[in-house]
C-alpha cells in the first residue's frame, strides 16, 4: 500500500523514534547493487522498466515510476534518501518501490538495474542487512540476478563488484569538529578500507557536522564481515566524538551553553534564513538537545528541521517555486513553525 505522506510534510515513521546511539549516529543504511541475468548492463531503459512492470507490477510496494512523478517530488524523495541523486537526474526510465513505513526502497534502472536498500534509526546495521538478504531473496526468486562464482555479483562499475554492498551511516560530529580531531579521526577511517562523504553519499560534500561513513571494498570480504568491520570503527568514532563533547562541556560550558542557545534563538525568531546558516544552527541544537543543554526539545523535532529545512519540501511548504530570498523567508517561516510550541 502507498505511504500517502510520502510527499507531504511528515516524518518518515522510522525517523520518529531513537535508536542505538542515536546521540551521535542519526541512522544506518545498507544498500546492494545488482543487474538481471541476460539484460545488457547499460543502455536497457524502456525495456527493463516494461518486464519490471510486468514482473514486479503486484508486489506489496506500488511501483512509483520517475517520470510520472514532477521534479520537486523526486527531490522531496532524494531529501527523505529514498532515491539517490543519480536516480532523481536518470528519471526518463528510473522507477522505485517504497515500503509503507519508508525503511526499504528498491530503484530500478539507476546506476544498476536495481538497487536495494534498508534503513533504520541509530546503529542497526546488522538489522537493516537482514532486512535487505529479504527482499534481495524476494526479487532474485522472480528475476535472477548475474553472478560470476568467482568474482560474486557483477555490477555496472567495477567498484561495485562482489558483494554489490554499500553499508553506511550517517554521523553528527560537531565535537570532533570544533576540538579539531576529525581530520585525524578521518585518516584513520580511511585505513581501514572506509570513506567519509557528505549528507547525501556520494558525491556530495559534508556540512553542518553531518557525515556519511560508508565501505570501499566490495571485493573480497562477506557482507557480514563488511559491515561487522565498520561496526567496530563506529565504535570508536562514537567513543572519540562522546570523549570531545565530554571535555567541551567540563572546560568551556558557559561558552557551548551560549553557541547552543544562540542557534536556538536564531532559528526561533529568524525571518531569512539561508541554507547553510540554517543548517548550522540545527547542527548546534542537536548537540545541545543530545548533551542535556536543551531539555524541552524532543530529537524528533530536530530531524524535523534537519528534513523539513530542505529546498524541496520548502517548496512543497509553499506550494509554489521560489526565487532564493524567498527560499530564506519560506525556511524561516517553517522552522519557526516547527519550533512554535518549544
Amino acid at each position: 500500500m502507498r505511504n500517502e505522506n510520502l510527499f507531504e510534510p511528515v516524518l518518515s515513521s522510522w525517523l520518529m523514534k531513537d535508536g542505538p546511539e542515536s546521540d551521535v549516529v542519526i541512522s544506518s543504511r545498507v544498500r546492494l547493487a545488482r543487474n538481471f541475468k541476460d539484460w545488457n548492463f547499460s543502455g536497457a531503459g524502456l525495456e527493463l522498466l516494461e518486464r519490471v512492470r510486468e514482473v514486479f507490477g503486484d508486489e506489496e510496494f506500488p511501483l512509483l515510476e520517475m517520470g510520472d512523478l514532477s521534479l520537486l517530488q523526486r527531490g522531496m524523495l532524494v531529501e527523505r534518501h529514498l532515491i539517490s541523486p543519480e536516480m532523481m537526474r536518470r528519471h526518463e526510465f528510473g522507477a522505485v518501490m517504497i515500503s509503507g513505513d519508508e525503511k526499504a526502497s528498491v530503484m530500478f534502472n539507476e546506476e544498476d538495474h536495481i538497487r536495494i536498500q534498508c534503513l533504520a534509526p541509530g546503529l542497526q546495521l546488522e538489522q537493516v542487512l537482514d532486512e535487505a538478504f529479504k527482499l534481495d531473496d524476494a526479487f532474485e526468486r522472480k528475476m535472477p540476478y548475474a553472478f560470476d562464482k568467482r568474482l560474486g555479483y557483477l555490477t555496472t562499475c567495477v567498484t561495485n563488484v562482489g558483494t554489490g554492498l554499500r553499508a553506511s551511516v550517517m554521523v553528527h560530529l560537531p565535537g570532533l569538529v570544533a576540538t579539531k580531531q576529525l581530520q585525524k579521526t578521518i585518516e584513520a577511517i580511511r585505513r581501514y578500507g572506509f570513506v567519509v562523504r557528505g549528507m547525501y553519499g556520494e558525491g556530495s560534500r559534508p556540512a553542518s557536522n553531518i557525515f556519511q561513513i560508508s565501505n570501499q571494498v566490495t571485493l573480497g570480504k562477506t557482507e557480514l564481515e563488511i559491515v561487522q568491520d565498520l561496526s567496530d570503527v563506529m565504535e570508536q568514532v562514537i567513543m572519540q566524538e562522546r570523549v570531545c563533547r565530554t571535555k567541551l562541556k567540563q572546560k568551556f560550558h558557559i561558552v557551548m551553553e551560549d553557541r547552543i542557545f544562540r542557534a536556538y534563538g536564531m532559528l526561533k525568531h529568524s525571518r531569512i534564513l539561508a541554507q547553510k546558516e540554517a543548517a548550522d544552527a540545527i547542527s548546534d541544537l542537536r548537540l545541545g538537545v543530545q548533551m542535556g543543554y536543551v531539555e524541552h526539545i524532543p530529537s524528533q523535532k530536530v530531524n524535523e528541521l534537519i528534513l523539513f529545512s530542505q529546498p524541496a519540501f520548502l517548496r512543497k511548504f509553499a506550494q509554489r517555486d521560489m526565487n532564493e530570498l524567498e527560499e530564506k523567508v519560506i525556511r524561516a517561516a517553517a522552522i519557526r513553525e516547527i519550533l512554535d510550541t518549544y
